[in-house]
């Protein structure tokens, strides 16, 4: 073999050594991205969870001195939301949870000790933060996953395509600051 033939093999050979070891370093990324992805849903139903545990914790309080028909919306709402969990992508986990965000919306929180409005204000901040962090996730994930050797090689293997979770954001009337949101503090 000449020289040339010789320069010919080892330019391949580097160039298919260089193809796999790209290919093994996304194939990881990817899995780490779908670890953090499942991970990030995990803590966002988490939140979720916390969020109607207070819910729940404030409606002995409001049947005794609330709007009936605020009690009977929250109510409505908590009772959706229990059972067994929709699966991801059909939609009805995000309208339930926007219908508790709503009933939440409508509570009067004069009428709640400052525990539970304390613990009602952390859990839906805890809520959007949980939200951020998965769609953030999401994001990165559907990034890489679109990239073209990631396609054609299908490095993502048998995993599930992960979905943004888009609900409404809870308006928070303070923060923990105790500022005015979307107010700048001297």
């Amino acid at each position: 073999m000449s020289v040339i033939g010789w320069v010919v093999l080892a330019v391949a050979v580097l160039v298919a050594v260089t193809v796999v070891v790209s290919c093994i370093g996304r194939a990881r990324r990817l899995d780490r991205l779908h670890v953090r992805t499942d991970a990030a849903r995990a803590g966002l139903h988490a939140a979720l969870d916390r969020r109607a545990a207070a819910a729940v914790d404030c409606l002995p309080v409001l049947e005794a001195t609330g709007d009936p028909r605020r009690v009977a919306a929250l109510r409505d709402a908590l009772d959706a939301r229990t059972g067994t969990r929709p699966p991801p992508g059909d939609g009805r986990a995000e309208t339930i949870e926007n219908a508790l965000t709503r009933a939440l919306a409508d509570v009067d929180r004069a009428r709640l000790s400052d525990d539970l409005v304390g613990e009602l204000a952390d859990a839906e901040q805890l809520v959007v933060l949980a939200r951020r962090v998965h769609n953030d996730a999401v994001r990165d994930t559907l990034g890489l996953r679109s990239r073209r050797l990631v396609r054609w090689l299908h490095l993502a293997g048998t995993a599930p395509v992960p979905e943004y979770f888009e609900i409404a954001d809870p308006e928070v009337a303070r923060s923990t600051t105790g500022a005015t949101p979307g107010r700048r503090v001297p």
